[in-house]
């Protein structure tokens, strides 16, 4: 059996322990949260969550093709742009795949011939999914502070408006 059978036979487990591994990456009473409820409207952040790992493990099982992924992997990159993670935090879910992958595997699988060679192949592809993930985090904080930026500007305007210190020339 290859490596990309064994990863279908073990999905439902990878998805449990790879969601665990994000969510404990939350507040302690936030990450409790996200692993009891993944119903859409009660709980949209940890839906999303769930929907997108799951999206993106089996797109790694096709290939990364980032028209398939993009939709799975923007959307949780979303979540964590607007949150307090670093760039380095927002991104790393996507590498505690690697680990999840080989504690469920097992040392007795992962030695077997050829074993190697696919899963450096599926590394790579993680790899790859990560920088994609990197460039959609970059994407939103550029996003999120064009608008702060254009936030204050109209802010700043109104201000002096209301001091009459800027005369609207239409009036």
């Amino acid at each position: 059996m290859d490596l990309k059978a064994h990863l279908i036979d073990k999905k439902t487990a990878i998805l449990k322990k790879w969601f665990d591994a994000i969510a404990d990456t939350y507040a302690k009473d936030t990450a409790g949260f996200l692993k009891k409820q993944k119903a859409q409207f009660t709980n949209p952040v940890g839906y999303t969550l769930a929907e997108g790992i799951e999206g993106l493990f089996d797109g790694l099982l096709k290939g990364v093709l980032p028209e398939e992924v993009f939709r799975f992997l923007d959307g949780i990159v979303r979540i964590r742009a607007i949150q307090d993670f670093a760039p380095s935090e927002a991104v790393s879910f996507i590498f505690q795949l690697k680990k999840v992958i080989r504690e469920e595997l097992g040392a007795e699988l992962l030695a077997r011939q050829g074993a190697a060679v696919e899963l450096a192949a599926l590394d790579a592809a993680i790899d790859d999914l990560a920088l994609f993930a990197f460039d959609i985090f970059m994407k939103c904080r550029e996003k999120i502070y064009e608008i702060r930026a254009n936030e204050s500007k109209n802010m700043t305007f109104r201000l002096l408006q209301q001091a009459r210190l800027i005369v609207d020339t239409q009036e």
